[in-house]
């Protein structure tokens, strides 16, 4: 029998799981056949005739372990966040330390699944989320803080982290295409020079000219290494402000 009826908007968390069958296959094998078409093709490749075909099943048995696309989108999200989940013991020290082990985990995660970023925005909320939460909260904690300024507090930081992988998944991009058509990359440098010209930019001509003067490399970090130290800094002068803000420093760390 089929999971349940096309008419029942429960998550995929609020139904058991169906019976044995042959072939039989577990939420976590589907999400998995899911996670790599996505990281292979992109997420419009994610169908169910391909999730059937990556598991060697026909299509129709799929919809014995999942309803429809939404039930694969809340599998998908709910996969990505295990992987977000930080072993307890990377979690001991103080708030600043546990926090940061969070973000810093979250962001190679979103790196690892770049196309997560803007196709599963609508995904059901499942038991890994609460986890990640819950570990949130537990990272914040030793803080004193009043619950809503906790919220505050890691609805700041997540923001941090989700707004600098998407920086850094754009910047990749441009790097790989740069690298890809140097003609291309050479034909933009040339407009965006003649650009700052027309003296209409004189902030970016004034930091060009020094730019060159000194032989720096022009232009923002394209590499990994740079964009992840870029993160790292932006990420504890995010937490000094809001640590003097909301006057955490001379709480018990921990």
């Amino acid at each position: 029998m089929r999971v349940t009826t096309e008419h029942d908007h429960r998550p995929i968390w609020a139904l058991p799981q169906p019976a044995d069958r042959k072939p039989r296959y577990t939420r976590e094998q589907i999400a998995d056949a899911a996670l790599r078409i996505a990281d292979a093709d992109g997420f419009g490749a994610v169908t169910m005739k391909r999730i059937a075909a990556e598991l060697g099943a026909a299509t129709m048995t799929l919809y014995y372990y999942v309803r429809n696309k939404t039930d694969i989108v809340a599998l998908m999200q709910d996969a990505i966040l295990a992987d977000v989940l930080v072993p307890d013991g990377e979690l001991r020290g103080g708030w600043r330390d546990a926090i940061t082990a969070i973000a810093q985990r979250t962001r190679d995660v979103l790196l690892a699944h770049p196309w997560s970023l803007a196709s599963l925005n609508d995904a059901q909320f499942g038991p890994n989320a609460l986890r990640h939460f819950e570990q949130s909260l537990a990272a914040v904690a030793g803080t004193g803080l009043p619950v809503p300024a906790r919220f505050e507090l890691i609805a700041a930081i997540d923001d941090y982290v989700s707004g600098n992988a998407l920086h850094a998944v754009e910047s990749l991009a441009r790097a790989r295409a740069a690298s890809g058509s140097p003609g291309m990359a050479a034909a933009a440098v040339a407009y965006g020079i003649a650009q700052l010209q027309t003296g209409d930019y004189p902030q970016l001509s004034a930091i060009y000219a020094e730019i060159a003067q000194a032989a720096e490399p022009a232009g923002p970090p394209m590499t990994e290494a740079a964009l992840t130290s870029q993160f790292e800094r932006g990420l504890q002068a995010l937490l000094d402000g809001l640590a003097a803000r909301m006057n955490i420093t001379h709480r018990t760390e921990g």
